[in-house]
């Protein structure tokens, strides 16, 4: 990992060092304060032009593209809310999708399954393990999203997201949330409406190549701006869980993947 990772400031792979705990300590500050935190140049610069390159032609030649019309909440009703609610407006997400088992043994593949990653990742999360998953086209998906190609507001299923953005494009693609618009207790549809009718101003970063990103997504609502320019956005997303051998079901395959195996 020497040759991808810039170690001399983040160096996951001394866990229990002094260095390291202070890491964690100030990424679990961050996670509390933010619900977000960012490791700049967690990649090296001079590693990226060849982890995005290697992915590329299969972006290019082998991408299912997924382009669905959905609502925050990914569901296609809400019990106690009339289907002509606010907080139900529907917008569109596009974007094209390779699978881990589309990828061999790229940067991106390697980088997930180095055990010193998931356990960093445990520990800034305060999980006492993180597994990988079992499931061949789920465990690490890249994503690259073209001129007017967006991922629209949402509420994320997981506690977690983990994210490395490989290239950034020239314009737009921007990172939005709206910090624990909701809670566990307080689903807020007011607040949910506000946001997607303007009412609220969400905060908005630009991330740079090479940043890892850990965020909490549950109750943040949060979206990527549409992408604007001849360049593409291009970012990796790594899945981990508590427990072993986790796997989509073939529906859910199909319906992000456009395929089953």
């Amino acid at each position: 990992m020497r040759d991808l990772i810039n170690l001399q400031d983040y160096p996951l792979n001394q866990p229990g060092s002094p260095n390291w705990i202070a890491l964690v300590n100030d990424c679990k500050a961050m996670l509390a304060k933010d619900g977000l935190f960012n490791l700049a140049g967690f990649v090296k610069a001079d590693a990226l032009p060849t982890a995005v390159a290697e992915l590329k032609p299969i972006l290019e030649a082998e991408a299912f593209t997924h382009a669905r019309k959905h609502n925050i909440y990914f569901k296609k009703e809400i019990e106690e809310l009339p289907a002509d609610h606010p907080a139900l407006t529907e917008f569109e997400t596009s974007n094209r999708t390779i699978c881990a088992d589309q990828m061999g043994q790229a940067a991106v593949i390697q980088l997930y399954e180095w055990p010193p990653f998931a356990q960093f990742l445990a520990a800034v999360m305060d999980k006492s393990e993180l597994f990988t998953m079992q499931d061949p086209l789920a465990r690490v998906n890249v994503m690259g999203y073209r001129e007017g190609q967006a991922l629209n507001w949402h509420f994320d299923r997981s506690e977690f997201t983990t994210t490395l953005l490989l290239q950034a494009s020239e314009a737009g693609g921007e990172f939005e949330y709206d910090q624990d618009l909701r809670s566990q207790d307080d689903p807020n549809y007011a607040g949910v409406s506000d946001l997607l009718e303007g009412r609220r101003s969400p905060t908005r970063i630009a991330l740079e190549p090479g940043t890892l990103n850990i965020f909490k997504g549950k109750n943040t609502a949060h979206r990527v701006t549409p992408v604007k320019g001849d360049r593409d956005r291009i970012i990796a997303v790594f899945s981990y869980y508590e427990r072993p051998g986790v796997q989509f079901s073939d529906q859910e395959r199909i319906g992000f993947y456009g395929r089953a195996t």
